[in-house]
């Protein structure tokens, strides 16, 4: 009997370092002022900046993609969803006000597959230069016994800061504040359950293809020249619940949005979506971002600097609602 090895037990060391040493320069590619040391120790180093910050605190958030990843297998593209993987945290970040500072990745499969996930760290990297924060480092772990053949899982983890009278709490939302809506570049990165319900594997691969596999908008750099005018009272990403969960988390108690849905134009794979799956309103609105990809509230004498603002970023927006007192929940009118 052969001795055995990890090698044979599905574990394969010097693929995953020949692969780390692959994907070190892509990292660096992303570095900022701050990143200290170079990538591949046991955690990355950064040293923030707090010229400017009065009383800084740190903003961290964490999330995946879901089963996007099952769209990016079956259609072989990898670098849409890496992209995904960044702005599904950063985009968080920036709801707080907070500009991110800094990134980092994990990615859990069974085999490991080279060309899958360079492509992958490819996308991680253009998200991050895109939010302009530095990757510092991750984890790929080689994991048979709990995902077969190359299948994939990623992670991502972002962190941030912001001064403290800064942070966007919605406190100082007003009835008659106005509701801001960014455009999404589609579906981005919730819902796939659902779609993978709807619509077969060749229509998925099919025509549906480029506007299922966009990926998720960064919004970082349009809305950090808003915050630096200190127009803007909340934010809201609008991601997994949709209008009726995300938008209330930025609202304060007693405060409700009431939103006009024809105030932008509707996305055609919106339209396809609930046409073919003969999806409800309400949970359309629920599961999707609708086209409206990220929210702002401002006082209503500085909505038309904001909306210039945007313009001005290259980010497309229109006045979608506004601010009500009441129940602390969000109405869709006509």
């Amino acid at each position: 009997m052969s001795s055995l090895s990890y090698k044979k037990a599905g574990v394969d060391i010097d693929k995953a370092n020949r692969f780390i040493k692959r994907i070190k320069p892509l990292l660096k590619d992303t570095f900022r002022p701050g990143v200290i040391g170079e990538a591949g120790g046991f955690s990355g180093l950064f040293r923030p900046s707090l010229k400017g910050l009065k009383d800084p605190v740190l903003v961290a958030s964490t999330d995946g993609v879901g089963t996007k990843l099952l769209l990016a297998d079956l259609l072989g593209r990898y670098e849409e969803v890496g992209i995904d993987l960044v702005a599904m945290c950063v985009n968080d970040i920036i709801a707080s006000g907070a500009e991110p500072l800094f990134f980092l990745d994990y990615i859990a499969c069974g085999k490991l597959n080279d060309k899958k996930l360079v492509s992958l760290m490819k996308g991680i990297t253009r998200g991050c230069k895109q939010a302009g924060c530095a990757l510092i480092g991750g984890e790929t772990a080689e994991l048979p016994g709990m995902y077969s053949g190359d299948k994939t899982d990623i992670a991502g983890f972002c962190v941030g800061m912001v001064s403290r009278e800064n942070i966007l709490d919605g406190a100082s939302c007003r009835e008659g504040d106005t509701l801001i809506g960014l455009s999404s570049s589609g579906v981005h990165s919730n819902g796939f359950s659902l779609i993978r319900e709807i619509f077969n594997e060749q229509e998925l691969k099919g025509e549906l293809k480029k506007q299922l596999i966009k990926p998720t908008r960064i919004y970082v750099k349009a809305v950090l020249e808003l915050l630096k005018s200190q127009w803007i009272k909340a934010a809201a990403h609008i991601t997994g619940g949709g209008f009726y969960e995300n938008i209330p988390r930025t609202l304060p108690e007693g405060m409700g949005a009431v939103i006009k849905k024809d105030s932008w134009p509707e996305n055609d794979i919106f339209m396809r979506i609930r046409k073919k799956g003969r999806i409800h309103e309400k949970e359309m609105y629920r599961t999707f971002n609708m086209g409206i990809g990220f929210t702002v509230v401002s006082g209503p004498d500085k909505t038309q600097a904001v909306l210039d603002t945007l313009k001005a970023a290259g980010q497309e927006a229109w006045v979608i609602g506004e601010i009500v007192s009441g129940e602390h929940k969000v109405t869709l009118i006509t």
